[in-house]
């Protein structure tokens, strides 16, 4: 998978200091990394880049929406995200991202390619569990929620409940009472 130009960063010509670069993603790049889970994507990413003498720190920050599908009646709905993440480039002899706070990049290297980095913090931003605000306040009327309710259980009232309780229970329960 070749990288995507827009998101690799030439360092080695940026002045030590803060530098800010801003992003806007949108459906094509999940299209990219062929990521098929979002309807739609309007997300913002602010991204601070910090250069010293012997290494990089780099501040993600995203907000947004993306718009998916509910996990309970399969409408669409936008969902809100927010996420931050912390990255420190370090430089050594061998590439290694094995920590996930870390990135050690060989002696030389002079960019960085942070699409991996975006895409998992939008993906990791959207929660596991995926309602419609519309089925959490009751004012979503779908023909799904319909059905849901027909064929879901009943429950029986509890003069019935106190009905079916065998007689030899009450006799125990006198003994209680009985001091």
């Amino acid at each position: 998978m070749k990288p995507l130009k827009e998101f690799t960063i030439p360092f080695v010509g940026l002045k030590i200091g803060k530098h800010q670069f801003e992003y806007k993603i949108e459906e094509p790049f999940f299209e990219y990394f062929e990521y098929e889970e979002f309807n739609d994507v309007k997300v913002d990413v602010n991204l601070e880049l910090d250069k010293k003498a012997t290494l990089l720190e780099l501040n993600f920050k995203i907000t947004g929406a993306v718009n998916i599908n509910c996990d309970v009646t399969n409408e669409p709905f936008n969902q809100h995200i927010e996420n931050e993440f912390d990255l420190v480039v370090k430089f050594g002899d061998e590439y290694n991202d094995e920590d996930t706070d870390i990135l050690i990049v060989p002696h030389g290297t002079y960019e960085i390619n942070i699409q991996q980095y975006i895409y998992e913090l939008i993906v990791l931003a959207v929660p596991i569990k995926r309602i419609h605000p519309g089925v959490e306040d009751g004012t979503l009327d779908s023909d799904i929620l319909k059905k849901l309710e027909e064929l879901s259980p009943k429950l029986k009232e509890e003069k019935d409940i106190e009905e079916e309780v065998d007689p030899r229970w009450n006799t125990l329960k006198k003994l209680l009472t009985d001091k």
